[in-house]
């Protein structure tokens, strides 16, 4: 018993634990879209007290943003995060660079990477996730315009067949 005569409650099992709640604010489908992924990286934002409320209140664009790397460190290049109206004259510039927070073996893979020919780095995802800003970032390649096709014919497909199933049962 603890002090106050109430049980002690048992520390939680190792891997089980809490739930992390994740609201998704932006989405880059566009990124989807134009480029085959290749692999996916989580990596945190350094953002400014009115650009956290901006990106709370949804207005945030990911549209033709991408990450550059300069002295060993990520950046999130032209996304489009809009001034906080409510702040005062201490806003944010809307399409500043912003680090992005990553250990050093993935800025290293990453760089890497995008060093190779035919390969970029773009953000797919913002959100916030136990209360912190995440960026969802991918190492892509781009499509060739035969290949987007291919992935239409193939959405395609897979949508008629979903209908024919469901009309089936």
């Amino acid at each position: 018993m603890s002090k106050g005569g109430h049980p002690k409650k048992p520390a939680p099992a190792s891997g089980g634990g809490k739930k992390v709640d994740i609201k998704i604010v932006a989405e880059n489908r566009k990124a989807r879209h134009d480029y085959s992924i290749i692999d996916t990286f989580e990596a945190g934002i350094e953002l400014l007290g009115s650009e956290v409320k901006s990106i709370r209140k949804g207005d945030l664009n990911l549209k033709d943003s991408y990450v550059a790397f300069v002295n060993g460190q990520a950046y999130l290049q032209n996304a489009h995060i809009s001034e906080y109206r409510a702040s005062s004259y201490m806003n944010h510039l809307p399409e500043r660079k912003r680090r992005l927070l990553l250990n050093r073996t993935e800025l290293d893979k990453i760089e890497v990477a995008v060093e190779e020919k035919g390969l970029t780095c773009v953000p797919l995802k913002v959100y916030f996730k136990g209360g912190w800003a995440k960026v969802e970032i991918a190492i892509v390649r781009g499509k060739q315009a035969h290949d987007k096709r291919d992935a239409m014919k193939d959405r395609d497909a897979q949508r008629e067949l979903a209908q024919v199933r469901r009309k089936d049962r």
